[in-house]
């Protein structure tokens, strides 16, 4: 109905068979080797970021973290052999790094704020401000309801990446 506000349903899980239910087969990566993550990776033909985002390929890993992860790993959108270890380690040590960290600011709570906003971050958020590495502004490519941010710099030697929205509107 127009004018009214869609808001999320709660759903109760109570215990593993509830939570079984949630399970799109991701990988966890924490319980990985670097094999396994990396034959995951090769599983389907996808961008870095959308393979790291399938819930089917690797588990829990959003579009915020994305970001954070192939910041830290020096990576963009495809990766070489050689590569894959640093982006598995890069991919622990950030999971791992934002984990404690909202343990500590919520203590024994549950987040009450959820964003994939944080201050800390790296450069998801943070477009056109410096990135906290180089200093180079941090850019944006826009699609559908996501954004990638990344930074030139660090990740794709000073290529920026076409943002198909913004041209297809510069076409028209």
């Amino acid at each position: 109905e127009a004018g009214t506000t869609r808001r999320a349903s709660l759903h109760l899980v109570a215990g593993a068979p509830d939570l079984a239910r949630f399970d799109r087969g991701g990988l966890e990566v924490f319980d990985a080797t670097p094999e396994e993550f990396a034959r995951r990776l090769r599983s389907e033909n996808h961008t870095l970021k959308r393979a790291l985002t399938d819930p089917r390929l690797l588990s829990g890993i959003g579009n915020a973290y994305s970001d954070e992860i192939l910041h830290r790993a020096r990576l963009a959108s495809r990766i070489a052999d050689p590569e894959v270890a640093r982006l598995f380690e890069a991919t622990r040590e950030v999971l791992a790094e934002w984990t404690e960290r909202i343990r500590r600011e919520t203590g024994d709570g549950f987040p009450e704020e959820v964003s994939a906003f944080r201050d800390g971050m790296a450069v998801h958020g943070r477009y056109g401000k410096p990135c906290p590495d180089c200093g180079a502004p941090v850019q944006r490519i826009r699609y559908a309801a996501n954004e990638t941010n990344y930074c030139a710099a660090c990740q794709t030697g000073g290529r920026l990446y076409a943002d198909r929205g913004l041209s297809r509107l510069l076409k028209g």
